[in-house]
């Protein structure tokens, strides 16, 4: 069976992500080429990578494409933190600009905020809810 390794973010603006994950987010990072083309950081078990679009689609054939369509989101990172508003707080200070403040979602079980990175990947924050 296969294991997932990576989730590669595929991003116009690659330098602008690089920063936003190592200098916001604070993830530490394992390699960056040195064209600019791909980028990616220790997040535990997974590694999350980055990509220009640019060279994915040229690897798969698929330039003539759009690169960006008004749609809803397609994927999501989400990641554990152990308080979703001391983060919320210290990333806020950073200048992440959140498009939900953290929210009890006992349906799902955890409290959640979700944001933006600068190439528009919907990311989530969340800590489980307390019984």
């Amino acid at each position: 069976m296969a294991r997932l390794t990576h989730v590669r973010l595929l991003v116009s603006d690659l330098q602008a992500c690089l920063s936003f994950y190592q200098d916001v987010l604070g993830l530490e990072p394992l390699w960056a080429d040195k064209d600019g083309h791909y980028a990616s950081f220790r997040t535990g078990d997974i590694v999350l990578a980055l990509s220009r679009k640019r060279s994915m689609a040229e690897a798969v054939g698929s330039t003539g494409k759009p690169e960006r369509a008004d749609t809803q989101d397609a994927a999501a990172l989400i990641m554990a933190v152990n308080d979703v508003d001391a983060v919320y707080q210290e990333l806020a200070a950073r200048g992440v600009s959140f498009i939900t403040e953290p929210l009890d979602r006992s349906h799902w079980g955890i409290r959640t905020a979700h944001f933006r990175d600068p190439d528009g990947n919907l990311i989530e924050i969340n800590t489980p809810l307390r019984s």
